[in-house]
């Protein structure tokens, strides 16, 4: 009787001490279909630029995203998904560190939570953004690392954090394309800032869908689409409302939660607009914080990279992360680190806020400047005279028939025999309802221009000389801690201007669209402008995620 016992026991015992069984799923695939009905209902839209003429790339197949993930995403399953999302959705990087450092979740967990979501919501036809064009293949063993090191994460750290990067910023093992099918193959080097990112612990999830070419190729087009990624989709209006661009997957991204954070990349509004559009938030820094090596230029004179965010706390961590002198980029300087306590204890009051008396008719940036006055601030209002932009489209044409070329020398040269904006047009020619559906006017016009580097010398300065007038109308004359704009609204002037611009939620219109702050400063006062962003976003609390996307 007692042997039977001891058997009964060893029994009980084995069978607590063996794992449960893991539940798997079946994998999910995303599934091509006919978009007819859906194009030819998208033709009735009011605005011509979202009549578009397809959604999904020709030339992509969204299942090659995940399939190297279908043996963990089928075992972390929905419940799993679902027991995270309050830990994970709208949360800050403080806030997951800390959840990290309370053994609430893993980094690696995290990262299966952001591939499962991509895939879950990338594979419904119907609620798909196609917001990716590249996962990182790599990227759970990685994150699976980070874990066997957590104890190095700092709370305001980057550390183990999932990234997207916009599709023209180099990341090792993953295309970068720019939305272009000659550059479909471009496997390059890391970027300087992905290097940097990777420096701080951070993990590249994938990469990001853009207006192709950064919106820099044809002329009235859809904002958002390439043909490498699809008709990238609002989601606080999917089809009803424009992504912004160029940096249009990564606006639409972060608003969807899809990652912590991501990068986009400005010459003149294409971090200010889709970052407005999708209520993110979205710094466009002086030229020469961050690095421009490894991302396929438009303009050595006016590219930037820059963070875009859920918060102001994340851009400010994340901008540290990302920056550092780069002797290859002749733009480049070495600044300092922004101090995240002084952001944290940021107030309005007594700051000088510029008012431009022409956007008061807005009610919501009128009601937004009472809100910033009940705060403390010091409203000035003022009616600059307005800035031309004459030999605007110039700058560009000549920056890109130059800088391009040195790109492909330097990153393509393997993957693509196209040297010059003449052989991407050529390239196009041959099948232009996959390559140019919509066109490739502006690169044709890059083509035909021919304004000397002496002509384009003059052009710049007198451009930078009448935007700076305009601003520091009221910067210089009422001693100003900022400029507030609405969206990407003076974006082309600060541009030319070289000045920093930092776009926060500030609501949504009667239709559901939101609608940001943006505050415009001096060069490399972008503390400044973290600092006033961090403390109207902390006074007013407006952003909402999207409502079929929580």
């Amino acid at each position: 009787m007692k042997y039977i016992k001891y058997l009964f026991v060893l029994f009980i015992v084995f069978s607590a001490c063996k794992e449960e069984p893991k539940i798997t799923e079946k994998p999910v695939k995303w599934t091509a279909y006919d978009e007819s009905a859906e194009l030819t209902e998208q033709a009735k839209h009011e605005k011509p630029r979202m009549r578009f003429k397809l959604l999904n790339s020709k030339v992509t197949d969204k299942n090659t995203f995940w399939n190297a993930f279908e043996e963990e995403l089928s075992t972390f399953g929905n419940a799993k998904y679902e027991s995270l999302k309050p830990l994970i959705i709208e949360k800050n990087i403080p806030e997951l560190q800390t959840a990290i450092k309370n053994n609430q979740l893993t980094y690696e967990e995290l990262t299966l939570f952001y591939l499962y979501r991509i895939r879950k919501f990338e594979s419904d036809n119907s609620l798909s953004l196609n917001a990716i064009t590249a996962l990182n293949p790599k990227v759970i063993e990685e994150a699976r690392k980070k874990d066997l090191e957590k104890k190095n994460a700092a709370v305001n750290s980057l550390f183990g954090m999932p990234v997207l990067l916009k599709d023209n910023i180099g990341a090792a093992g993953m295309p970068t394309t720019a939305g272009a099918v000659i550059l479909k193959d471009n496997y390059t080097d890391d970027a300087f800032i992905t290097t940097k990112i990777k420096e701080t612990g951070a993990l590249i999830l994938g990469k990001l869908n853009l207006s192709e070419w950064a919106y820099y190729f044809c002329s009235g087009c859809p904002l958002g689409y390439s043909a490498v990624g699809g008709q990238t989709l609002n989601p606080y209006g999917r089809k009803v409302f424009e992504t912004g661009g160029s940096s249009s997957g990564s606006g639409v991204a972060v608003a969807a939660n899809y990652a912590v954070v991501a990068v986009g990349t400005e010459t003149a509004g294409s971090i200010l607009s889709p970052s407005s559009q999708n209520s993110v938030v979205g710094l466009k820094p002086t030229i020469g914080v961050l690095s421009r090596t490894g991302i396929v230029p438009i303009s050595s004179t006016l590219d930037t990279p820059g963070p875009m965010t859920k918060s102001v706390i994340d851009n400010a961590i994340f901008l540290n992360a990302m920056s550092g002198e780069d002797i290859t980029d002749a733009a480049s300087v070495e600044t300092d680190k922004v101090d995240l306590e002084k952001i944290t204890s940021a107030t309005l009051k007594g700051k000088k806020l510029g008012v431009l008396k022409s956007l008061l008719e807005n009610e919501i940036y009128s009601a937004t400047v009472k809100k910033l006055k009940a705060q403390g601030a010091e409203i000035i209002e003022f009616d600059p005279e307005g800035a031309q932009l004459e030999g605007f489209l110039t700058l560009l044409n000549i920056d890109m028939k130059n800088d391009l070329p040195a790109y492909m020398e330097a990153y393509a040269k393997e993957s693509t025999t196209a040297k010059t904006v003449k052989d991407v047009v050529a390239f196009n020619l041959q099948d232009t309802l996959v390559r140019a559906p919509y066109g490739q006017q502006l690169f044709e016009g890059i083509v035909k221009d021919s304004t000397t580097l002496e002509e384009l010398a003059i052009i710049k300065q007198k451009l930078q000389t009448a935007s700076r007038k305009m601003f520091d109308a009221g910067l210089d004359t009422h001693n100003l801690d900022a400029v507030l704009s609405i969206n990407n609204y003076h974006a082309a002037y600060a541009a030319v201007a070289k000045y920093p611009c930092l776009t926060v939620p500030m609501g949504y219109q009667e239709s559901g669209e939101p609608i940001s702050l943006t505050f415009i400063g001096k060069p490399f006062t972008e503390h400044k402008l973290l600092e006033l962003g961090f403390a109207f976003e902390k006074a007013t609390k407006v952003r909402k995620s999207p409502e079929n996307y929580q």
